[in-house]
């Protein structure tokens, strides 16, 4: 959803072909290190906004003999879209975590050792950290200011993931000693003849 808008925000800048969208998204995330769209998805994209009447084609135009681009221009009621996106909260999935998931099933399941998944996360993002802060260094402060705040905010989030594995190190054991939780499973179908919510046999007409 934030591609499709992003897109539909950069033609709303200035009408622009897909070739154009592509390159203009890259320069605004930093390349494709920080955020990476394939050209399928920018056309498939911009094809949904076209169907939906957010955006339409103006012209095809070519120069020399390169093949004819499709331009595509914002309409009212793209605009109308991109304002309600800008005047809309974004949310964040913060319960959702993968490497959470993966420890819990090595847990449960026995398959795998907690301290190894952890200590194998933390190589990683080590790694991650290390990589990072060396392209936050190559940056220019003078004309670059946006890719660094980016930068930064990535740097801020491995060193919070880092001391969350310090945390789960620290309460393993514990974690270890309690029973995992019980699922709740709900019988699926009518209720047996009987049970509460039965309607069999059926009540009798007065």
């Amino acid at each position: 959803m934030t591609v499709r808008f992003a897109i539909l925000g950069l033609i709303a800048q200035k009408p622009r072909h897909g070739y154009e969208v592509r390159a203009a998204f890259e320069a605004l995330v930093g390349g494709d290190n920080n955020w990476q769209v394939k050209p399928a998805q920018i056309y498939t994209t911009l094809e949904r906004l076209e169907e939906a009447s957010m955006i339409f084609r103006t012209s095809d135009l070519g120069e020399g003999e390169e093949p004819s681009r499709r331009v595509y221009q914002i309409t009212p009621l793209g605009e109308e879209a991109l304002k309600e996106w800008f005047s809309t909260p974004t949310p964040s999935d913060h319960q959702r975590d993968d490497f959470f998931i993966k420890l819990m099933i090595g847990i449960a399941s026995r398959q795998g050792n907690p301290m190894c998944l952890i200590q194998t996360q933390r190589a990683l993002l080590f790694q991650e950290m290390h990589n990072i802060t060396n392209q936050r260094e190559t940056c220019d402060p003078t004309g670059e200011i946006a890719q660094i705040l980016l930068l930064d905010k990535v740097i801020m989030h491995l060193e919070a993931d880092l001391r969350w594995l310090d945390m789960i190190e620290s309460r393993l054991p514990s974690v270890l000693e309690q029973p995992l939780p019980k699922p709740v499973l709900n019988r699926r179908g009518r209720p047996r003849k009987g049970e509460k919510g039965s309607t069999y046999p059926p009540p009798a007409r007065h």
